[in-house]
């Protein structure tokens, strides 16, 4: 039995950390993926890029439950507002990416 239903998109987000962060030797790229029903466009899970537990804990706590039709913007402010790790720049720019190609996919159904 599969954990989402056929309702469900999977989409990618991804950019680049600085050359001294970890999570760059270790995965050589920062990427989030976003599991996002289309029916409610909420987003039902994610996963991210870290080397701490405790941040991709945190990180999924900002994104699940969010509402695509927000739009991009309000999710970076509570970025801004609330993440402070070495990463940030390169999270709201994988979410950006994300979200460009979940639109472009909404335009494409």
């Amino acid at each position: 039995m599969s954990k989402y239903h056929k309702k469900t998109l999977y989409v990618v987000g991804d950019s680049k950390t600085a050359t001294n962060n970890p999570i760059t030797a270790q995965f050589n790229a920062y990427f989030i993926a976003l599991i996002i029903d289309m029916e409610s466009e909420m987003i039902l899970d994610m996963g991210v890029s870290t080397i701490l537990e405790e941040t991709r804990n945190f990180v999924k706590s900002i994104f699940i439950g969010y509402s695509m039709k927000r739009g991009e913007e309000p999710l970076i402010e509570e970025i801004e507002q609330r993440y402070y790790g070495s990463s940030k720049k390169a999270l709201i720019v994988a979410w950006k990416d994300a979200y460009k190609k979940y639109v472009q996919i909404r335009r494409n159904k």
